[in-house]
């Protein structure tokens, strides 16, 4: 059985092929746990970009083109040159159970179409993907808030988002580049003008994994 549920082994299957054998073994361990999952992802590409949507598995693989290779728009899978793409990221999905209290206009989405992604808890074992032995590890459940990416990871390196009338707004992000982590926060407590004052309740929408970047010590 494969790691599938840290963030340190997510972040292994970054630059590889999907057809690569680590990938396959990963989506067919996660897909045991869902109830009648379906492995034929969406296909999206672009010609800077391809994404494979697994939707029932709350998973989204983000793949950038090599060798000089740009698809088309509108490819299906056999179509595509799978050993001329490289993994770049990966879009976790999780529902907010605050999203179900929004009574603002609702604006149908494509992230509307994903399961909460299905092998929860997600350690975050960050003292192995970057070396700082004093780094508390924890995890993300479906409940975690803003706060408690704070208490793991420490103050982002990036924000943004929460700002505007509600309706209107981008819900608040933060960052940290070190760690390879991009989070998404869903529910009323992360949209409108007073977003980053609740932000601490707000429970995460969508994880990203990438690569971390790791400044070289003077």
């Amino acid at each position: 059985m494969i790691s599938t549920s840290t963030i340190t082994f997510l972040q292994r299957l970054l630059g590889l092929e999907p057809s690569s054998q680590l990938v396959l073994d990963f989506l067919n361990e996660l897909s045991s746990t869902v109830e009648a999952p379906s492995l034929t992802p969406q296909i999206k590409s672009f010609s800077d970009v391809v994404y494979y949507n697994y939707h029932a598995l709350g998973l989204s693989l983000l793949f950038k083109p090599t060798n000089g290779y740009k698809p088309k728009s509108g490819l299906k899978r056999a179509e595509l040159e799978e050993d001329n793409l490289a993994l770049e990221s990966l879009d976790i999905y999780n529902i907010p159970i605050s999203t179900s209290e929004y009574k603002g206009p609702k604006k149908k989405t494509e992230e509307t179409a994903f399961a909460t992604y299905p092998v929860l808890p997600i350690s975050l074992d960050l003292t192995q993907s970057t070396g700082e032995e004093n780094k508390s590890s924890g995890s993300i459940t479906s409940e975690s808030a803003g706060r408690d990416f704070v208490q793991h990871l420490g103050e982002p390196d990036r924000k943004g988002g929460g700002s505007g009338p509600s309706s209107g707004s981008i819900g608040i992000w933060c960052e940290w580049t070190k760690y390879g982590l991009l989070v998404e926060f869903g529910g009323v407590e992360a949209i409108g003008p007073q977003a980053w004052e609740r932000g601490k309740d707000a429970v995460w929408k969508v994880v990203t994994v990438f690569l971390p970047c790791i400044k070289a010590q003077a």
